[in-house]
């Protein structure tokens, strides 16, 4: 849908999406708007008996795509996994897929049990039974496959963070290097304490890392930001009064929907920090 909207004039789309809001609700329908990125695309299964890992890609980088002229999420951690001589499994029905977040996070049980159920399944399958770690390219989907099999036993979830900051950044060559960067912890990476892993690949690419002091949930959790605008403008407000007050090379973040926001908020263009060390690290 989100490829289409980008083919259609913004006036006609707004037109029809202010529309609905008000018919279905600001609660239902999602806010529309020019600076949306289009459509990413699809997720696909790759078979390897011989996988050292199980790699779970977002759904939400397939519904929400990368900026133009920067390389997908799903294919940079690809790459950079490559690079590492690190061989890669993704479950067959990928497709079908997802964490449950959605679900449980708006109370729908039934529909969170049933995905949970096809997901775990698919984990068990590819990892469990391999013997080989789950690793999950965003960090809200990271929580929410832990918490999906944190009943299982044998099936180790790993943040894509951690896993490139123990696995592949020791190994890996930084051809060149970004003068400054703007970085956003997420609410999802502290929990999980990844920022330090998140800091390490990010001094590793860049001259200059900064956090924001003003750094704090951007409020636009999953599609809350779309519903209710307004919480992320509140939310990202002091943040991107510090962020716009100077020039940095380039903006990262760990999950699309926190990018999202920020971007929104601040007029620039936030991506994953791992594709920013896939783009470091070409050859």
């Amino acid at each position: 849908m989100l490829k289409v909207t980008k083919k259609v004039p913004s006036r006609f789309i707004m037109g029809i999406n202010n529309f609905g809001r008000r018919v279905l609700s600001k609660d239902v329908l999602p806010l529309w708007n020019p600076q949306l990125p289009g459509g990413g695309t699809s997720r696909v299964g790759i078979i390897n008996t011989e996988a050292d890992i199980l790699y779970f890609p977002s759904c939400v980088n397939s519904l929400f795509g990368s900026p133009d002229g920067v390389t997908g999420l799903n294919e940079a951690f690809l790459l950079l996994c490559s690079r590492a001589n690190i061989k890669v499994r993704v479950p067959e029905d990928i497709a079908s897929l997802c964490c449950g977040t959605p679900w449980k996070s708006k109370g729908l049980l039934a529909g969170y049990e049933s995905m949970s159920s096809q997901t775990r399944k698919a984990l068990i399958k590819g990892a469990s039974a391999q013997g080989i770690p789950v690793v999950s390219d965003s960090t809200s989907c990271t929580d929410g496959l832990a918490d999906l099999v944190k009943k299982e036993g044998g099936i180790e979830i790993v943040d894509a963070l951690a896993f490139i900051s123990e696995k592949v950044l020791p190994v890996l060559k930084v051809q060149k290097k970004i003068s400054s960067l703007a970085l956003h912890p997420t609410c999802s990476g502290v929990q999980l304490g990844l920022n330090a892993a998140m800091h390490e690949i990010a001094s590793a690419i860049s001259d200059e890392v900064v956090i924001p002091e003003n750094w704090a949930c951007c409020g636009y959790a999953g599609d809350r930001g779309m519903l209710h605008p307004e919480l992320t403008q509140s939310a990202t407000r002091a943040e991107a009064r510090e962020i716009t007050a100077r020039t940095f090379e380039k903006y990262a973040s760990s999950n699309r929907p926190c990018e999202i926001g920020l971007s929104d908020a601040t007029g620039q263009i936030y991506v994953h920090l791992l594709q920013l060390l896939e783009e470091a690290s070409r050859p």
